[in-house]
């Protein structure tokens, strides 16, 4: 007991509880059964333990008898309200998939249902007057992931948190807190398998992964609810999944966002921009967005334009969306705090829509433009009030919108942000309408700025997908918008620090994130952002961004040798667009993040004994594997999870192709390694213009030709690449790419299939789904690591296959099709790798 004392009293003065107050003997608890769970008396303590879905349990807590208001900012009422039903059991009860049990003071184990044990209280919650805190045992091998863009590693285990939302600028990559506070955690690695947590509380809240107690994970706040929700996986993919179930599932962006975006605090005139422009054609770098920054604006107001530097800001977006290119427009949420003249500040006043003082007067307080107001984003009012001011913007052809700042960040105060005291009117969602402090509003209020941004532009424009990017946010918050990093530095820990918050951030829900390639602040090396572009070509958001008075890190100005390299990685972004787009609409329909880490389709990967500091996978099906120090030429070892890999470079088989097996056609050729192997891992040597990158074998991999950005139609046949494999599939999307008529079957969406038969490699289409033509006429399929015979065959006709015997590939042309459909390339795997027996096998 004197471990809870000592974890209430923990993490910057949270709270303090005197040890005798926890020695008392527990008491037996009385458990009352519901159709859904279980209410708990133990003590004083009343706990009503609910089951939402299966895998899915809600704990609420009542402090003093009384439990706190139904209500959140991070689950919609609807989904509150589901419930399914359980067994009773005397001490507890189960789910179709899990057991909870109740011990002494109230103690929670929850159980896979043959008896091991997925997470377990050390101890009941503990309490001292609003402040609280609750305990779980911490088992040897477990890890835990989440929290969203927190530094200090990808896992944070033997480390403690702090969720306040912070303007960091210029923090390192130990800081803590800074910008986000998503109080999500995934523990992975115990006996019942991978879990997560929810604990759904907008205070100051603070994790401890057993930092101050290596035996303990912790976790409480200093006031408000204690209301938590425990996901069951077994697995990390199953776990995420349920979190986007529960939190809300970010919307299908539109295409743009996934091209390559240019941007600098700041670009100052609309010349400028045009000059940016016109250097990124030339130099052939395809693109799709510029950014503007605080520059454009007139003395830093929010939702105006400087009359001499952009005189006319719609004559600028068309002549950008006539050479493909859109413009994304920072709306900072401080209005200037002038009587007249400026429309939002008198518009704001008349709608009573900014926060106040404690005493009823308007909180000003400096930030860019000056002396500044904020609106008060808890009161649906004043969010809609918000979102009206956008019609300008939206009328001069601005595609996006940037909410930054939005911590909120104070200047010249040493919080950095508003005192607590300042008055916030909740009359939102199903919120009993009341007036809170900064407290509890503080780490919400990013979220709910991007959601009344969102919400405008939508009414704005019903059937345009809202592009939003923030900077802070919380727990639901991808439902709105999408994020990155902040502001890091140029240095080569923040560009390790960058892969490793991006992956937390798509495992908190937020599939879209991204980190300033070349870091905001400083200047980066021309190896640092060479190195830095080649990765980004691979994170969800890739965008380049730089601070004021800090070397310039467009793609050229290091030279040719440096722009060719950096152009060829922009390039293969675009080539890997339908990917890239199926991968979003995956991530909108299931939760799964666009970029991961290895062992979220490879479970066994996280015990590997290489250096995956800075492996990720895109997707299921490629593996990018930079080197764990990014500015070592050092060698080093990548661990390739079981069942087979690519190089994506060659197409070449990685390793040692196993012995070849009895089939229809013998094997005319082996794939040559393009790494010595070392069993389970490839070697690798870096150099500056090579980045390693593995195709899983069993991917249908779409690619398409080169455009310069996606308003291009694709000239030329969708490419389907074929990695002979088990399980062997991929995924065609496609939809107009900006509206919602996804929503409506607008899109197109088609499953392909191999499989190693004896008489060849069948490549299933199925039906396509959706009412969306594509645009390709042809699709040219190209099997890998493949010896033909020259022929294909569908509905008894043949079809020439051209074949590439040095590469070890068979390529045929085939038209779309508008039914099912298979095609039969005659011959058997190059490498003897994978046999018709083997296949079936597997």
């Amino acid at each position: 007991m004197k471990r809870i004392a000592l974890l209430l009293a923990a993490t910057a003065g949270v709270c303090s509880v005197p040890v005798q107050a926890q020695t008392t003997t527990l008491a037996a608890p009385t458990l009352t059964p519901r159709n859904d769970g279980v209410e708990v008396r133990a003590g004083a303590a009343t706990m009503r333990i609910t089951a939402m879905t299966d895998g899915l349990v809600r704990v609420r807590v009542a402090k003093n008898g009384a439990f706190a208001e139904d209500a959140s900012w991070a689950v919609t009422a609807a989904t509150r309200k589901q419930t399914a039903k359980v067994s009773a059991a005397p001490d507890g009860f189960t789910t179709a998939s899990v057991r909870v049990r109740i011990g002494a003071g109230g103690a929670i184990t929850f159980e896979t249902l043959d008896g091991k044990i997925i997470s377990a209280d050390a101890a009941p919650v503990a309490t001292d007057g609003k402040a609280f805190a609750i305990s779980k045992t911490l088992p040897i091998s477990e890890h835990f992931y989440g929290l969203g863009d927190k530094t200090q590693g990808l896992d944070r285990r033997g480390h403690g948190f702090v969720d306040w939302n912070t303007d960091a600028f210029g923090f390192s990559s130990a800081d803590d807190p800074i910008y986000k506070s998503i109080p999500f955690f995934i523990g992975s690695g115990g006996a019942g398998g991978s879990y997560g947590i929810l604990l759904d509380n907008t205070y100051r809240t603070w994790f401890d992964f057993g930092h101050r107690d290596a035996e303990t994970l912790s976790f409480g706040g200093p006031d408000g609810p204690i209301d938590y929700y425990f996901i069951a996986g077994p697995s990390v993919a199953e776990v995420t999944r349920r979190y986007a179930d529960l939190t809300g599932h970010a919307p299908l962006a539109p295409k743009w966002a996934l091209g390559y975006q240019q941007s600098r605090y700041s670009y100052g005139s609309a010349d400028e921009v045009r000059q940016i422009a016109a250097r990124l054609r030339s130099d052939r770098v395809p693109t799709d967005v510029i950014w503007l920054d605080i520059g454009y604006q007139d003395r830093n107001r929010p939702f105006t334009t400087d009359a001499k530097t952009f005189p006319v800001l719609p004559k600028l977006a068309t002549e950008m969306k006539a050479d493909g290119i859109k413009l994304v427009a920072i709306t900072d949420l401080h209005i200037a705090a002038v009587e007249q003249g400026y429309a939002p500040y008198q518009s704001g006043m008349k709608a009573d829509a900014f926060i106040k003082n404690a005493d009823g007067t308007p909180y000003v307080a400096p930030v860019w433009p000056g002396p500044s107001v904020f609106p008060d984003f808890t009161k649906t009012a004043a969010r809609t009030w918000w979102g009206t001011q956008y019609k300008g913007f939206l009328d001069a052809g601005i595609a996006g919108f940037w909410n930054d700042m939005n911590e909120p960040a104070i200047f010249e105060t040493p919080t950095k942000t508003m005192p607590l005291d300042t008055r916030h009117r909740i009359d939102s969602d199903d919120f009993a309408a009341r007036i809170t402090d900064h407290r509890e509003a503080h780490n919400v209020y990013g979220m709910l700025n991007t959601r009344a941004t969102f919400d405008g532009l939508l009414k704005l424009r019903p059937d345009e997908r809202p592009f939003v990017m923030t900077r802070a946010s919380y727990a639901g918050g991808q439902r709105y918008a999408v994020t990155w990093t902040g502001d890091n530095s140029a240095t080569w820990d923040h560009l390790k620090l960058s892969v490793q918050q991006i992956i937390n951030l798509g495992l908190s829900g937020f599939g879209y994130s991204a980190a300033d390639v070349s870091g905001f602040a400083g200047g980066p090396s021309p190896d640092l952002l060479t190195r830095w572009t080649e990765i980004g070509a691979f994170t969800p958001v890739f965008r380049n961004h730089s601070a004021t008075g800090t070397p310039r890190v467009e793609p050229w100005v290091d030279g040719p040798d440096h722009l060719a390299i950096r152009r060829r990685f922009i390039e293969e972004r675009y080539r890997l667009m339908p990917y890239f787009y199926a991968l979003a609409d995956q991530n909108a329909r299931f939760g799964d993040p666009i970029m991961r880490p290895v062992f979220y389709d490879y479970p066994a990967a996280a015990t590997a004994s290489c250096d995956q500091s800075m492996a990720f996978t895109l997707g299921k099906s490629l593996l990018i594997a930079p080197p764990p120090k990014p500015e070592s030429p050092q060698t080093y070892d990548v661990c390739l999870p079981a069942g087979g890999w690519y190089d994506y470079w060659t197409g070449q088989r990685v390793g040692t192709p196993e012995p070849a097996a009895a089939g229809p056609i013998q094997s005319a050729t082996q794939a040559v390694p393009t790494a010595r192997t070392l069993g389970d891992r490839v070697t690798e040597t870096p150099r500056l213009d090579y980045l390693p990158v593995f195709v899983r074998a069993g991917t249908i991999l779409p690619r398409q030709p080169l455009v310069q950005s996606t308003s291009e139609t694709p000239n030329g046949p969708l490419r389907l690449d074929v990695y002979p494999g088990a399980d062997c599939l991929g995924t065609l999307y496609e939809d107009d790419g900006r509206t919602l008529a996804y929503t409506r079957r607008g899109y197109f969406r088609q499953t392909v299939r191999c499989t190693i038969t004896p008489a060849g490699l069948s490549i299933d289409f199925a039906k396509p789904e959706g009412g969306f033509k594509p645009w390709w006429k042809t699709i040219a399929i190209t099997v890998h690591g493949w010896n033909g015979t020259g022929l294909a065959r569908t509905e008894g006709k043949q079809t020439a296959v051209v074949q590439d015997k040095a590469a070890g590939t068979s390529t045929l042309i085939v038209p779309p099709t508008t039914s099912a459909r298979a095609f039969v390339v005659e011959g058997a795997p190059a490498s003897a790798a994978i046999s018709p027996t083997s296949a079936a096998a597997q």
